[in-house]
């Protein structure tokens, strides 16, 4: 077989082999990123916390890994995906660690909970990273695998606190942290950046302003604070709400929130296939009016497992495919040397979207003893979102276009 002809099975198992590292990775950063929120009930016991306190703490770690990643994006450009996804691995460390061996004040919680969203910005890196590897009409499927890596928060409600009640809090962060060095030079070692990568040697902070200056950033980055938000605040906040709401344990509320979240995981890279298909406008209207509709069903607070346990599902996957229905939209936009930058911004967004929904449902509860407020607030918001998406997006539909 010629050289031309193996060259391009070569790059696609080389492609495959970093999308997989990639989201490896993501999983694990995702996962140190919501150490806090499965917790938060045993926290809020133990310190004697209000509603509101609480919602604080679990939003937190939310706002710098929201914030990073615009910094964390513009970065990536520079220094390519492998680096920086190694790096961020190796900085989350200190955080995660230090708050295993003195979070035992709320003070402690805030400020280590803070540092601990660097990990959040790890998906600023992936995004661009598997996008370059992949061609236009494959990168809605390569993103969207990517982004089941916010299976990382599913495996924390699910796992941290069994690890906790098994080891305890403190040998649960020191083996998250040795996890998370094991990944950082698995990254080094095994993964590369695609061919014909080049680092961009603007200045960042220029490059931001070029970012800002596109319409689709603004556009993507509000399409992304209510699909990415929706899931960041359901996953961080759901163990909480099934506890006060439901009178869920800590364990069961964690086992239907890493229901939830797994749901939502399953369907980001099917809103990344089906925006292949059908264009990604498509999948965002689809996603957003279906959120709408099932959040005014939530804000009744019907019965516990059925009807509700079947909405939270169907919101998990209506806000999945959101979530890989935006980001085919911003490859589909945005030239690819601009793509890190960009995805910092509209994840930033994204994050920041899912950082003031816990702490506005923890007020609604403190004031009136219920969510139905907040569902209501969310279906409003869902709605707008939906028919601005039809509105701004008239002339992007159909396939993505081939290389």
């Amino acid at each position: 077989m010629s050289t031309d002809a193996t060259r391009p099975a070569a790059r696609g198992r080389a492609a495959g082999a970093n999308l997989a590292l990639a989201t490896a990775a993501f999983t694990l950063l995702f996962w140190a990123w919501n150490l806090v929120g499965p917790l938060a009930p045993a926290y809020s016991e133990r310190l004697g916390l209000t509603p509101t306190q609480t919602s604080v703490l679990i939003a937190f770690p939310v706002l710098v890994g929201s914030l990073g990643r615009i910094p964390v994006g513009a970065l990536t450009d520079r220094y390519g995906g492998r680096a920086m996804m190694a790096a961020v691995c190796f900085v989350s460390i200190v955080p995660v660690l230090l708050l295993g061996f003195f979070g035992d004040s709320y003070a402690a919680l805030l400020a280590l909970g803070f540092f601990l969203g660097v990990a959040g910005t790890s998906f600023a890196v992936g995004i661009p990273f598997v996008g370059a590897w992949h061609p236009p009409e494959r990168r809605g499927f390569a993103t969207g695998v990517f982004g089941a890596g916010m299976g990382g928060t599913a495996l924390s409600a699910f796992l941290t606190p069994y690890l906790a009640g098994l080891l305890g809090i403190t040998a649960t962060h020191v083996l998250m942290a040795a996890a998370l060095a094991a990944m950082g030079f698995v990254m080094l070692l095994f993964s590369t950046d695609p061919p014909g990568w080049r680092p961009s040697t603007a200045p960042v902070l220029p490059r931001m302003k070029q970012a800002l200056g596109i319409k689709a950033t603004w556009q993507n980055m509000l399409l992304y604070a209510i699909a990415f938000g929706g899931f960041v605040a359901f996953s961080t906040y759901l163990p909480t709400l099934l506890n006060t709401a439901y009178d869920f344990a800590q364990t069961e509320a964690g086992l239907r929130t890493a229901g939830f979240s797994f749901t939502a995981i399953l369907a980001r890279p099917l809103g990344g296939v089906l925006s292949d298909r059908i264009g990604p406008v498509r999948v965002c209207q689809i996603s957003f009016f279906g959120t709408a509709a099932l959040a005014v069903v939530l804000a009744f607070q019907p019965p516990a497992e059925i009807p509700a346990g079947t909405v939270f599902v169907l919101t998990a996957f209506a806000l999945g495919l959101g979530t890989g229905g935006v980001f085919a939209l911003v490859a589909r936009l945005v030239e690819p040397e601009r793509v890190g930058t960009v995805t910092g911004m509209v994840g930033a967004a994204g994050g920041l979207g899912g950082y003031f929904p816990p702490m506005v449902m923890g007020g609604v509860l403190e004031l009136t003893g219920a969510y139905t407020i907040g569902f209501i607030l969310l279906a409003c918001a869902a709605l707008a979102v939906a028919l601005y998406t039809s509105r701004a997006f008239r002339g992007v539909q159909g396939r993505a276009p081939s290389a």
